[in-house]
């Protein structure tokens, strides 16, 4: 391939000029993906990766889905699990399977985690299955008689689970079941249904709120869990009648848990970290404000921040609020109403965050805000310099700067969009049913 071939190529595919030197060497045809356009709102260039009849998606946006060389990344589609090739967007099959349940992927090897069915709390054994992403080549890792598989601690020996004595599904017509790491089908869309006190319709999100607090007020007893893969025990690390959630590894830290006691937000002081052994347990943030609310979160790349949405109060005013481990110490970013977004995320240089927004009829009441975002912390300096004596103790405050990276206009907020970076941050994937049906999504970050 000349210059001219490999400038057009790259242009249009977005493929690095190590890929287009391996390409022109084996003269291999060029991968292209689905669709490829430029926003006309935003003017960043959009990628369809996937068209799968019957949808296809992308991980939970806590969820690791990148190789620890960041080449490659995997998703699911109803056959099963395939793999994407960042380079050029190719989508090559993995593991074939309808009822495949896709949890992640490792940060020391080039693996994908699997459930040989859709995880269940309440049922039979569920048997983890681990895929070389480059071979396929499958291995059991383990069989967990009871409960689901929720992460993978960084250096890959021990799962960690969530078990309930009973299964409670959140809509009557039992579409989605407690423990599911987000309040959706794998590829279907949230479909909360409720009446309120007076006999009317609630909205989506206030049905959604009664279904949660019915769940809660249940009081089924529950176990968080780690399962050491080398050796297969299982150990309760947390057992409580809270409702349990959200649970996630550390990506850094192997000893490190961070987990969630799940509910109508207002009513639980949400984010808690705990050692795998049992001991450190500690509140991230306790509410001081009623109808204060803080949720969604996640870990920074580096493990040392934990990032969470704060909201003092509800659907009024809006944070990404953040609280250091080794230190304590506080920062929150203000979020414009508009901008508020169902969950966020962190670049891996650190210096930014996405954020994936949210139609009017969510908790921001956003009148317009259904669009994705790329976010630039800016730091509210102490006035001409002086600083309180107690300055170190006190929350440090922020804004963000915001650009509209893709105006989701066309997007049923039921789906949310999970945005995740690449790991060279040059692009956010997302899901969306912008289309009719839930297909992956990568937009560039820059213009």
């Amino acid at each position: 391939a000349g210059p001219k071939l490999k400038k057009d190529i790259s242009m249009k595919s977005g493929i690095s000029l190590l890929a287009l030197a391996a390409l022109a060497w084996t003269g291999a045809a060029v991968a292209k993906p689905v669709k490829q356009w430029t926003d006309a709102t935003t003017g960043h260039e959009i990628v369809q990766i996937t068209d799968a009849p019957g949808g296809a998606a992308s991980l939970y946006f806590h969820q690791n889905s990148y190789t620890p060389q960041g080449d490659k990344m995997v998703i699911s589609t109803p056959d099963g699990i395939s793999v994407v090739t960042l380079a050029d967007w190719s989508v090559t099959p993995l593991v074939k399977g309808r009822d495949l349940q896709l949890l992640f992927t490792g940060r020391r090897t080039r693996t994908a985690y699997y459930a040989g069915r859709r995880h269940d709390d309440a049922g039979g054994a569920t048997t983890i299955f681990a895929a070389d992403i480059d071979s396929g080549k499958t291995r059991r890792i383990a069989t967990v008689a009871k409960g689901s598989i929720g992460s993978i601690n960084a250096d890959e020996t021990l799962l960690l689970g969530q078990w309930a004595a009973s299964d409670k599904p959140l809509q009557p017509d039992g579409t989605k079941k407690d423990g599911e790491p987000e309040i959706k089908q794998q590829f279907g869309q949230a479909n909360y249904a409720a009446t309120g006190p007076d006999g009317q319709p609630l909205t989506f999100a206030e049905a959604k709120e009664v279904r949660l607090n019915e769940r809660l007020e249940a009081k089924i007893p529950m176990e968080i869990f780690t399962i050491d893969i080398r050796t297969g025990e299982r150990k309760v690390v947390v057992a409580s009648t809270d409702w349990l959630n959200h649970v996630q590894f550390s990506p850094t830290d192997p000893g490190l848990i961070m987990y969630c006691h799940e509910g109508p937000w207002h009513k639980v002081d949400r984010i808690w970290t705990i050692r795998t052994d049992g001991t450190g347990k500690q509140l991230v943030h306790k509410r001081f404000m009623n109808m204060e609310i803080a949720g969604h979160e996640f870990f920074s790349p580096d493990g040392k921040w934990i990032w969470y949405d704060l909201q003092t109060p509800r659907g009024e005013v809006f944070w990404l609020a953040g609280y250091e481990l080794a230190t304590g110490h506080r920062r929150w970013y203000h979020v414009d109403r508009n901008m508020w977004s169902v969950h966020y995320n962190q670049a891996p240089d650190l210096q930014h965050f996405s954020g994936d927004g949210g139609d009017s009829e969510m908790v921001a009441h956003a009148p317009d805000g259904k669009y994705l975002y790329l976010f630039t912390p800016k730091d509210i300096p102490d006035v001409a310099g002086i600083h309180a004596d107690n300055a170190a103790d006190l929350v440090a405050p922020g804004t963000f700067d915001a650009e509209k990276i893709v105006d989701m206009a066309r997007h049923d907020y039921r789906l949310e969009p999970n945005i995740t970076f690449t790991p060279d941050g040059a692009w956010m994937i997302f899901r969306s049913n912008m289309d009719g049906s839930n297909q992956v999504y990568a937009v560039r970050v820059k213009k």
